[in-house]
């Protein structure tokens, strides 16, 4: 009897695990930067085939987030790895800074990053939870 409920309880454990990766669940990455200092966060591009597709400048907003952190798009060519490509293209990388920081503070930010295509306006967004330190 024992056995039978370890055994079952384990397969309960894998599958839930299991259900949880295939529908997506992750971990939300966490960032934390002293007053002054700034990171990279991503790279910013839009690609086809391995053919940027931008027109313009991407922009970038903060929907939500602590008053003392900006973020920037540093333009320059990157390689978009991710989606196999050995050439660099167009686009730049995705700074935050963090400036007057007087206290720790943690907190969320959520920005999206706004594009102009040769396919239309485009959009993609992330979340981090941040933690600032004087």
């Amino acid at each position: 009897m024992q056995v039978r409920l370890s055994a079952g309880l384990v397969s309960f454990c894998l599958g839930s695990a299991l259900l949880f990766s295939a529908t997506g669940v992750q971990a939300q990455t966490r960032i934390a930067l002293k007053n002054g200092e700034s990171a990279e966060l991503s790279l910013v591009y839009y690609v086809v085939n391995c053919m940027s597709i931008m027109v313009g400048t991407p922009e970038v907003e903060i929907l939500e987030g602590p008053d003392e952190l900006t973020l920037e798009i540093k333009k320059g060519n990157v390689i978009p790895r991710a989606q196999n490509c050995a050439k660099p293209v167009p686009g730049g990388t995705l700074v935050a800074t963090v400036k007057q920081v007087t206290e720790r503070k943690d907190a969320k930010l959520t920005y999206r990053i706004k594009y102009k295509s040769k396919q239309g306006d485009r959009q993609v967004g992330g979340v981090y939870n941040v933690s600032l330190f004087p």
